[in-house]
């Protein structure tokens, strides 16, 4: 009975000191083996902070061009600002709760995208199978498919990129899941709202149209053609479309150089996607791509925090840091765009979760994998991947107060009360034995600005799992394109 009380006395006293540490304590609580500590006072300050931004504080980008270089050439390094969305943007919420909501609504329509374009390239649904809105400004049988409704736009990061002689600037969406880049022209017959003027193809002199006939016309997914000229169009699963003119142009990025006879959409209609940006660069692995038509060996960034003013970079062709977290580039037969890896397990506590690793990788028809995405937000993992990961996150943390789910995260917490506090540590497992890490703040988020965090993880119905930005937001992610590796590393921005 002694002993039994002593070790009751134990238990209690442990419970009492974590809890006095957590909920008074500014400072960060020592890291136990396999827990990490999350700052909970300052995730919320930055919670509360976006709400304010000044897009117009935002520094002036250098716009001092070197010389231009074809894209034959183009292959030494430079590099490109990151800024994340709502840094660009006047908020328009009031509550943090409110703009949560819209970032997962923009979310859940990117990821309707991705899987769409997935299984457009698997040929488990045919284009005909879409219903087609006919775009006045094109030729007849070129039309914009629509799925579904209109999308509230899901361009998370943007970039600054000149388009033209003389070059003038404008704000562009990247996105590794994609391919051709475009941005909105004049005349527009119908555009959303963007921060630059919308371009002028009479104002630059190295505007070009591509003839049908052209390897970048052929190489489009689906184009079309009009008195011998190509036309291009988009399409993005969730009601998003672009539809215009491929041609091709000058574009010049910041002071490293500048590309000539760079392939792109000219947008004349354009609906749903990327409101505030001029439109789309894509770092896709498809030959239109940035990163394909300047033959890039290698690129890579770093995702400052959402709900943070600062910027980052998007580097090309640099080595990536000597502290890379490597796990194999896979790549599926059935699409090029997007970017696999391997992935072998997750863990939580250091404890690996119980499921089978094939659920993590893609099968010779093409279906599952898992791919890292730069614009889809919040990490999706199959079913039975992501409940084994809640559950043994649940598992190791009954001393976290629960609260009810939001949107699609159904693991919240009440966190009002504390100032920081102790969690489970949750990784990535690479062959070979390697494993990244996650830091608390990648994985617990604030949802509202009282104190309500949410385990930043979602199920999907989909044989494709995505690692999305949250997760790698403060690391520098690297694509080895030439060795077929992609590297993490943590605190590169």
């Amino acid at each position: 009975m002694a002993a039994n009380t002593s070790l009751l006395f134990f238990f209690f006293a442990s419970l009492l000191s974590f809890n006095v540490s957590t909920t008074f304590s500014r400072d960060l609580p020592e890291s136990k083996p396999n827990t990490v500590a999350l700052d909970v006072s300052s995730s919320l300050e930055l919670a509360q902070a976006v709400l304010s931004f000044d897009p117009q504080t935002q520094k002036p980008f250098d716009e001092q061009l070197a010389s231009s270089l074809p894209p034959a050439n183009f292959t030494s390094s430079f590099s490109l600002h990151l800024h994340p969305r709502d840094s660009l943007l006047s908020s328009n919420h009031r509550e943090y709760r409110s703009l949560v909501l819209s970032r997962l609504a923009r979310d859940s329509d990117r990821v309707n995208s991705l899987n769409a374009k997935l299984e457009l390239a698997l040929g488990n649904v045919r284009k005909s199978d879409l219903r087609p809105v006919e775009i006045e400004v094109q030729a007849e049988d070129l039309s914009a498919p629509v799925i579904s409704g209109v999308s509230q736009g899901s361009g998370e990061y943007f970039t600054r990129i000149g388009v033209g002689t003389p070059a003038k600037q404008y704000y562009m969406a990247i996105d590794t899941g994609s391919d051709v880049n475009w941005l909105q022209c004049e005349p527009c017959s119908d555009c959303y709202q963007q921060t630059d003027p919308i371009f002028q193809p009479g104002s630059s002199s190295s505007y070009s149209a591509l003839t049908c006939e052209s390897s970048q016309c052929t190489a489009l997914s689906t184009n079309a053609c009009r008195n011998s000229k190509c036309l291009y169009q988009v399409n993005y699963g969730d009601g998003s479309y672009t539809v215009g003119d491929f041609v091709t142009e000058t574009v010049s990025l910041g002071n490293s150089g500048s590309i000539n006879g760079f392939a792109l959409g000219c947008g004349h209609s354009n609906a749903g996607l990327f409101i505030a940006a001029a439109g789309l660069i894509g770092l896709g692995g498809g030959p239109l791509s940035l990163t394909s038509q300047t033959k890039s060996s290698s690129f890579s960034y770093c995702l400052v925090n959402r709900d943070s003013d600062t910027s980052s970079t998007l580097d090309f062709n640099s080595a990536p840091p000597s502290d890379s977290i490597t796990a194999p580039l896979v790549r599926n037969g059935k699409t090029a765009t997007f970017y696999y890896i391997q992935v072998v397990g997750m863990s939580v506590g250091g404890e690996t979760i119980s499921v089978s690793p094939d659920l993590f990788q893609v099968d010779e028809s093409g279906n599952g994998g898992i791919i890292v995405d730069s614009g889809t937000a919040v990490t999706r993992l199959r079913a039975p991947i992501y409940e084994s990961l809640r559950d043994a996150f649940k598992k190791m943390t009954p001393s976290l107060r629960p609260t009810s789910g939001v949107a699609l995260f159904d693991t919240c917490y009440d966190f009002s009360s504390l100032s920081s506090v102790q969690v489970p540590t949750v990784s990535f497992l690479f062959a070979g034995g390697k494993s990244l890490a996650l830091p608390a703040h990648n994985y617990l988020v604030p949802v509202d600005s009282s104190g309500t965090f949410c385990f930043a993880f979602a199920p999907t119905t989909s044989s494709l799992s995505i690692i999305g930005n949250i997760q790698q937001q403060g690391t520098r992610v690297s694509y080895d394109l030439a060795n077929s590796r992609v590297g993490f590393s943590p605190g590169k921005c």
